[in-house]
């Protein structure tokens, strides 16, 4: 892959409410104009959870131009081509998704859902600030491989890698 282009990356989510909201800002914040992120759901709720918005806004990552959305978006012919797509919750990553064009990298990187956190604000904001902690993980993780350099089949075990880091909902299997 060329050093100097722009690798566009969607997030997956169900909801498009939390966790791939927050993929998809973290990115556009940390990439260094290397990424353009999207992110998408397969029902989208319709609204962004508005602790997504204000734990964002706290850490200094822009929240313009966020909108929760249907991935339908991103399976047409004048959508961008993905790169990458990343599920981030389990839901998503069971279903069958709409075929991408470009045959971008996939993988999963499962996060528990922080809008299903119930109880008082504290506890909501926690969750979402766990969230938040993991997602930048993976993405500090992600922007620091040799994408110009690495073979497909080492990036697509890296890539699982990276979704198998602290806070996954998926269970690995005697993978380091």
């Amino acid at each position: 892959m060329p050093a100097d282009r722009v690798y566009n990356v969607l997030f997956l989510c169900t909801g498009n409410s939390a966790r791939s909201i927050l993929g998809e800002a973290l990115l556009n914040h940390l990439g260094a104009g290397r990424f353009q992120a999207f992110s998408a759901g397969s029902t989208p709720k319709g609204q962004i959870h508005s602790m997504s918005l204000k734990i964002l806004s706290d850490a200094g990552v822009s929240v313009d131009g966020l909108r929760s959305k249907s991935w339908e978006e991103f399976a047409g012919p004048d959508a961008p081509k993905m790169d990458f797509v990343f599920t981030v919750c389990d839901n998503a990553a069971g279903e069958v998704c709409p075929i991408w064009p470009g045959q971008p990298m996939t993988a999963h990187w499962g996060i528990e859902d922080p809008a299903a956190v119930d109880g008082p604000e504290f506890k909501q904001r926690a969750a979402f600030e766990d969230a938040l902690r993991f997602m930048r993980n993976r993405i500090t993780a992600f922007i620091s491989l040799p994408l110009e350099t690495i073979d497909n089949m080492a990036l697509g075990s890296k890539l699982r890698g990276i979704g198998a880091m602290d806070g996954s909902t998926t269970k690995a299997s005697g993978a380091a």
